[in-house]
């Protein structure tokens, strides 16, 4: 039975900065590395054999599902080793769960890890189906569903566990729109606040985003306020950690840096069609977030497709940038030097501060402290609503 974690007041978590005194900061986007047992140990019989499991290979160790499926992951996915050093390159590529940070896995351990950061609260995304649970589509139906079931339970029991300061979004069957609503309502039901999707479903033969096809899931999620987050290489589409076009001639650790900054342009790619589909005037409640893509191209793309439309002759009833303003949110974590400044063009309302823990390009070990010198450009005011209050009302978050 999951133990219950006393909540703490903010005076009780450091190292804050000065600047940020009294203010609970939430980290909008952080990852789990799935205990290997994560699925086995919930599985009724008939699936125990074929949920997500870890398989000893030639290799090493991997994730599969089904019928010994690959979902195409070796390692534990976390960049802060047990040690407290941070990976350097693609090193953590060698690096199972026993030699990471027990913060990347564990509920107890990742609340000792958030109070050295100065972090009060944390979003959490998934790993081995998938960030947008897209390998969950390699296998038959039942077990895809099944598997997200058992994902979404484990995930409200880490909530639990984790005395309200842990939130774990939601993954959905997204193959299935009435199915997503339903489990968006179970979801909810068990206190996850918000969902995490496919933000290209047509690419599997299913209606763009923008169809009325996916209206079920959008009423739902308006209805109990749940946040749609679109997580960075969250499809087969935006999907490959060392990045499209990369020259052949680069290193690993080239080829990482070069993915990880090409995996941001899958939503501006995102946020585009959504703007251009203009579904969001028919649910003007429904909460957006854009994870893991950080802000300062946002201004320009805004400007870009209120023009192209304007060139194309598309008619709307609010402005890209009205749109943006009202129900769309934006993560940021490692923008420093222009950070202010586009935060105000972007509007500080729509602003959620990440450190990405433990990915690789996660702000560690200091996350904080690594922003000071923007947090102290910020006003008091905005400082609260970028590093808390912005987050707690997109996820209603109990601080």
């Amino acid at each position: 039975m999951a133990t219950t974690v006393p909540d703490i007041g903010v005076q009780d978590i450091g190292p804050m900065v000065p600047a940020l005194a009294g203010i609970k900061v939430v980290d909008a986007d952080t990852h789990l590395s799935e205990a290997h047992n994560l699925w086995t140990s919930r599985a009724p019989a008939k699936y125990r054999d074929r949920v997500p499991r870890v398989k000893k290979t030639d290799k090493g160790l991997l994730w599969v599902i089904g019928d010994d499926t690959s979902l195409g992951l070796f390692c534990a996915a976390s960049a802060v080793h047990r040690s407290g050093k941070k990976s350097i390159g693609t090193e953590f590529f060698r690096w199972q769960n026993d030699d990471v940070d027990p913060g990347s896995t564990e509920v107890s351990a990742r609340l000792q890890a958030m109070d050295r950061m100065g972090i009060y609260a944390q979003i959490v995304y998934p790993n081995v189906l998938g960030f947008g649970g897209q390998r969950a589509l390699h296998v038959d139906g039942d077990l895809r569903h099944a598997s997200i079931e058992i994902f979404n339970d484990a995930m409200a029991e880490m909530q639990a566990e984790s005395g309200n300061r842990i939130f774990p979004m939601a993954l959905l069957p997204w193959w299935d729109v009435r199915a997503a609503a339903r489990e968006a309502e179970r979801c909810a039901a068990m206190g996850l606040r918000g969902i995490n999707t496919n933000p290209d479903p047509h690419g599997q033969g299913l209606p763009a985003l923008g169809d009325a096809y996916w209206h079920p899931l959008w009423e739902v999620c308006t209805d109990l306020d749940l946040p749609v987050n679109f997580h960075i290489g969250a499809s087969d589409e935006s999907m490959t950690f060392l990045g499209h076009g990369h020259w052949p001639s680069w290193s690993k650790d080239e080829r990482l840096a070069y993915g990880s900054t090409m995996l941001v342009l899958g939503n501006q790619r995102v946020l585009a069609s959504i703007l251009l589909s203009r579904f969001l005037e028919r649910f003007p409640k429904l909460k957006l977030v854009s994870v893991e893509s950080g802000i300062g191209w946002i201004p320009f793309l805004l400007e870009s497709v209120e023009y192209q439309m304007s060139e194309a002759g598309l008619k709307s009833e609010l402005s890209p940038h009205e749109i943006f303003a009202r129900q769309i949110y934006a993560c940021s974590w490692f923008e420093r030097r222009n950070f202010v400044a586009d935060a105000r063009r972007v509007g500080v309302d729509n602003i959620l501060f990440e450190t990405d823990y433990p990915h690789p390009t996660c702000l560690y070990p200091e996350p904080l402290g690594y922003m000071e010198e923007t947090i102290n450009e910020l006003t008091r005011a905005e400082r609260e609503k970028i590093f808390s209050s912005n987050a707690e009302k997109v996820y209603a978050l109990p601080l």
